[in-house]
């Protein structure tokens, strides 16, 4: 991890479709900053965030239609209007800024966001258009292709890029050049809608750094059939001759799912990527890179091996596991990126190989505190078995709140060996304190907390339920919802299990008699 290793710290999960945004969806506004102002104020120095990519059918950040563009739902709208590429009375009348996201906003924001490209397309060319120019010459490995992408989606109605014309689906060099010589336009206005995203990343990031907070990225590691990343690379998936997908990616059975959980993702070409010298996944990282301090790679087992469905199939019962070159794919990222600030989402059926994967390259793994109470098989999750180098949760995005776990997941057995290990509960709630008191004590140099668990929500605040294909990735916090009194509670907590940076003055370093580094007694 790119943190200082030496420092143990906390941090809170929360998407940025989950902020009570103005216009229906979480966005980087204004309550994206105030959020970080909360995460100061409650010692906590880590943002996690799911990945932030153009989302696709069922609006999960895990199936995009780019590993490497920006969602442009994400933009503030109220920004943009600040920074005059829009007028603030085009904002009247959008969705306000609470209850849960309203995914339908998406074809009424698009509008905004086009209005607000031409603006700037047509304004004088000042030092917003140089800035506008670096972007574009920066990252032109990826957005041409995007953009391009993008437009020929919304001309054919969105249907995924295999059913599009065949020259467009095969990207025939003359039908490409029409498009740059028909739709210039709607491309630049593609393109400056990305640059949109990046200011505003880039200064809510920067607003991160300034206040001591770092942020957690995510990387999904597979990407979606209808993408401009099978669109661009074909040869790069497991395609068949007519350009869909022969086995598709997915999980066994498992705690979620009796009939396994079949993603429908198009599974890589390892060989042909290989070949490459695995310069998809390089850029992929690097891009990953520029934009967060750590990275957690989800579902890190598939990097050792993957279960493979075949794509006719209804469920992912009959998948097969096949070995992945993780270990080939992980050298070539440290050999051209450098260290790797990666965190191995290693959860499900973990075999030694995927342990050896992970601590071959020094990745910490992951603990969910709400898997260890289950048997003697599970205490590998509660806090006495924790190595340093873990990062632990009371719960992830995939998981019901700890107070809907508790009310209505738990077992009778469960139950008694949480209250055994935790202690006894006079009412619900305080079991809730009492899973964030046990993550925060352990010796896990990390510990992220979802921020309905932090605000002490049921399930009817759950991100997400894996399997169930609707009524996933809605909710958001209510404006009012972060008391200050959540940031009292926390911060002491944070002194007290010395996640909050403080260090000690008996023990400080200073520069040697030749400059190197030595502890004072």
């Amino acid at each position: 991890m790119n943190v200082d290793s030496s420092r143990r710290i906390s941090g809170i999960l929360l998407h940025l479709t989950s902020l009570p945004s103005l216009g229906g969806i979480g966005d980087m506004g204004p309550a994206a900053f105030a959020f970080v102002d909360f995460l100061r104020n409650a010692k906590q120095r880590l943002w996690q965030v799911l990945p932030l990519n153009p989302v696709g059918y069922g609006n999960s950040p895990y199936a995009a239609l780019s590993a490497f563009a920006g969602n442009p739902l994400l933009i503030s709208l109220e920004k943009l209007a600040d920074g005059g590429w829009l007028p603030h009375e085009r904002l009247q009348g959008l969705p306000p800024a609470q209850g849960p996201v309203n995914f339908s906003v998406a074809s009424e924001k698009f509008v905004l966001l086009v209005e607000a490209a031409q603006t700037f397309l047509d304004a004088p060319k000042g030092e917003p258009w140089r800035q506008f120019e670096h972007f574009c010459e920066e990252h032109q490995d990826w957005l041409n292709d995007w953009v391009m992408y993008a437009v020929l989606r919304r001309r054919f109605g969105y249907a995924s890029w295999n059913d599009w014309p065949k020259e467009f689906a095969t990207r025939q060099p003359e039908a490409l050049e029409s498009l740059l010589r028909e739709s210039g336009r709607e491309l630049a206005i593609e393109q400056i809608i990305q640059f949109f995203f990046a200011v505003q990343w880039g200064e809510l990031l920067a607003y991160c750094h300034e206040r001591d907070v770092k942020v957690m990225g995510d990387v999904a590691i597979f990407v979606n059939h209808d993408s401009a990343d099978v669109w661009i690379q074909p040869d790069q998936f497991s395609l068949d001759a007519d350009l869909r997908p022969v086995e598709v990616a997915g999980v066994p059975p498992d705690y979620f799912s009796e009939t396994g959980q079949k993603w429908g993702n198009p599974l890589y070409n390892w060989e042909a990527m290989q070949q490459k010298g695995f310069s998809w996944w390089v850029a992929r990282a690097r891009r990953a890179m520029q934009l967060y301090d750590l990275i957690r790679l989800d579902h890190f087992r598939g990097f050792e091996a993957y279960w493979a469905v075949p794509a006719a199939d209804e469920t992912a019962i009959n998948g097969q596991w096949v070995k992945a070159p993780g270990e080939a794919l992980f050298a070539a990222l440290r050999r051209e990126l450098g260290v790797l600030p990666f965190v191995a989402e290693d959860l499900g059926m973990i075999t030694p190989e995927v342990d050896a994967l992970r601590l071959k390259f020094e990745m910490p793994g992951m603990k969910v505190l709400q898997f260890g109470f289950g048997n003697r098989g599970a205490h590998s999750y509660l806090p006495h078995l924790y190595e340093e180098n873990s990062v632990v949760y009371t719960g992830t995005h995939d998981n019901n709140t700890t107070l809907g776990w508790w009310v209505e997941n738990t077992s009778e057995e469960e139950r008694r060996n949480v209250q055994t290990y935790l202690g006894n509960f006079a009412h619900e709630a305080q079991v809730v304190w009492a899973m964030i008191r046990a993550a925060e004590a352990s010796v896990a140099r990390v510990c992220i907390l979802p921020l309905q668990d932090v605000l002490h929500l049921g399930s009817d605040a759950r991100m997400n339920t894996p399997a169930l294909p609707d009524g996933n990735w809605s909710w958001r916090y209510e404006p009012d919802a972060l008391h200050p009194d959540f940031a009292s509670q926390l911060a002491v907590l944070m002194e007290m299990t010395d996640r909050d940076g403080w260090v000690d003055p008996e023990r400080v370093e200073s520069p040697g008699p030749q400059g190197e580094q030595r502890t004072e007694d």
